[in-house]
């Protein structure tokens, strides 16, 4: 068993987090190899002189990632990790890099050419302009601001299941009240509204002339730069402020997005998947095509042989299924993409700060060194559904030709929208709100999994520690590969009219599949029930799992 020679600093960190990094770099320069076994949490604990929680939270954090791995009764063991030395994650040395090296280090070095290119360009521009739509507001950016900030806000994004009316409740009910496990809304009633209503009022009071000019079509640079430094803090990617395009709302930005990548595109998606980007990628004449998951995620290889030359993904959480991709799978779609020219992933980010043990899993863009990742995230379901601010961040490469072709669309954002966002996330609002809201939903989490226990005999309960919704798996047998899909789907939809019958609007795994797609060789389904908890009282969801549990058991 090795030992771990781990030494407590005063540097700000948790004790937690100080673990979390010594065993995580360990793993990665390869002093602890593939296979070893780690101390107990208990012996480790003990060695170290903390609590035993203290070496858990380390623990599970390196097992989401997937560094570790945890064999029952047998303890943790180090997952194989040698697709991490493809990442650029280790410092690269010159001696013995061989030809794959030597392609790495050419990778980066365009990289930081288009950089100072795309740096030149935009001085000439704000010199053109007059600068006025270059200035920044006092005190951008503070550090002091995003200190400790580990949360960005959930977004769940609009239309994840098909876009129909809300079920109306079912005849008979009268004096019902519906209880609504929808995995799209979540809780507002804690919103800040006084503080908001300040900062906007504060916002017009000392507007001047150029806050109601029309501003850059990408976005103020005031707000990508507090996006870039917010981003980097709290999630691990790497960009500058350039490369941020603001839009109101994912469709927009995807919409942009097509008019950058081209006609003819072919793209591989996750089946069951977020069911609005399929439809928009399907609208755009692209090829979408169902690519075969497993317990990591995304398969590379059956990515491979789709023929795409896109991937959308969800790796830090993925949607509906609540899968975390760890890092060895995350390094096989970045050498996917890194192998043929003009290939690209496609990173939704939508919810993956709402983590329940640990710190946030860092995004996949955190691990791109080649330029191939295109980052999308938003606010509009962070603060409010009525505020529609997004942002996509484009790899230099891609950057180059929004300038060229793209540019001339005008910014779809008010520009005192913009103004308002980039003072309550600057000053601190933000942050606080998050941590408040993240701690509130842990209590609905820690709620649903009490009140689903009795429902241990008949379900398997997946989706737990992460996100805002848990699934509920039925536990007959499996059906066979390539039984038809309308008999799992007849199935769904049976318990949700049970359930409808007591007055619980729950949601089918189904109604978040591609329609008429394939599903891949040898992926059988079960029934599957999504359960978003967000938006729910304590009493309402005790009472809804007391309904569910009437009729489904």
């Amino acid at each position: 068993m090795t030992e771990l020679g781990i030494s407590f600093v005063q540097d700000g960190r948790h004790l937690y987090e100080q673990i979390y990094d010594y065993i995580k770099e360990e793993i990665r320069e390869g002093k602890l190899l593939q296979g070893e076994r780690l101390p107990s949490t208990r012996s480790l604990a003990q060695y170290l002189q903390v609590s035993r929680s203290t070496v858990q939270l380390a623990y599970d954090q390196l097992l989401s990632e997937g560094y570790l791995i945890a064999r029952k009764n047998r303890g943790y063991y180090i997952c194989e990790i040698d697709n991490l030395y493809n990442l650029g994650l280790l410092e690269k040395r010159e001696t013995g890099r061989g030809a794959a090296g030597q392609r790495e280090g050419e990778a980066e070095q365009r990289e930081r050419e288009r950089k100072a290119e795309r740096s030149r360009r935009s001085s000439k521009e704000a010199d053109q302009d007059g600068g006025s739509a270059h200035e920044e507001t006092d005190g951008s950016c503070e550090e002091k601001g995003f200190r400790g900030m580990p949360y960005q806000g959930i977004r769940y994004p609009g239309g994840m299941e098909p876009d129909r009316e809300k079920p109306a409740e079912p005849a008979g009910l009268t004096g019902f009240a519906a209880i609504d496990f929808s995995p799209r809304r979540i809780d507002m009633t804690h919103f800040p509204y006084a503080t908001w209503k300040k900062i906007s009022k504060n916002t017009l009071t000392d507007a001047r002339s150029e806050t109601f000019a029309l501003g850059e079509p990408n976005g103020d640079l005031s707000l990508r730069k507090t996006i870039a430094r917010y981003l980097h803090l709290s999630r691990g990617v790497i960009c500058e402020p350039e490369q941020i395009v603001v839009g109101a709302g994912n469709d927009y930005l995807l919409m942009l997005l097509r008019q950058i990548l081209g006609e003819g595109r072919s793209i591989g998606m996750e089946n069951p998947t977020y069911l609005r980007a399929y439809r928009i990628f399907h609208s755009f004449g692209y090829t979408v095509a169902p690519i075969a998951m497993d317990g990591q995620g995304m398969r590379a290889d059956s990515l491979e042989e789709s023929g795409c030359d896109l991937a959308y993904v969800m790796p830090s959480h993925q949607f509906p299924t609540g899968i975390v991709m760890p890092i060895t799978r995350r390094a096989e779609l970045l050498r996917w993409a890194d192998a043929a020219r003009d290939r690209y992933l496609i990173e939704d980010d939508y919810d993956s700060e709402f983590r329940y043990r640990g710190k946030p899993v860092p995004s996949l863009q955190a691990s791109d060194h080649f330029g191939r990742v295109i980052y999308i995230g938003t606010f509009s379901k962070s603060i409010a559904p009525a505020i529609r601010i997004s942002f996509m961040i484009l790899p230099y490469s891609l950057l180059e030709r929004y300038y060229a072709g793209c540019r001339f669309f005008s910014s779809t954002v008010s520009r005192l929208d913009q103004s308002i966002l980039n003072e309550f996330i600057r000053d601190g609002y933000f942050e606080r709100y998050l941590n408040k809201m993240r701690n509130i939903y842990r209590g609905k989490h820690d709620l649903m999994l009490q009140g689903l226990q009795p429902f241990h005999s008949r379900f398997l309960v997946s989706g737990a520690g992460a996100g805002l919704h848990l699934l509920l798996t039925e536990k007959e047998r499996a059906p066979e590969p390539g039984e038809r899909r309308e008999k799992v789907s007849a199935r769904e939809r049976t318990l949700a009219a049970l359930a409808a019958e007591r007055g619980v609007l729950v949601y089918p795994m189904s109604d978040n599949r591609m329609p008429e797609a394939a599903e891949p060789d040898g992926q059988t389904r079960r029934p599957t029930i999504l359960l978003g908890y967000a938006a729910l009282q304590a009493e309402e969801i005790a009472e809804g799992l007391r309904r569910l549990q009437e009729v489904w058991l």
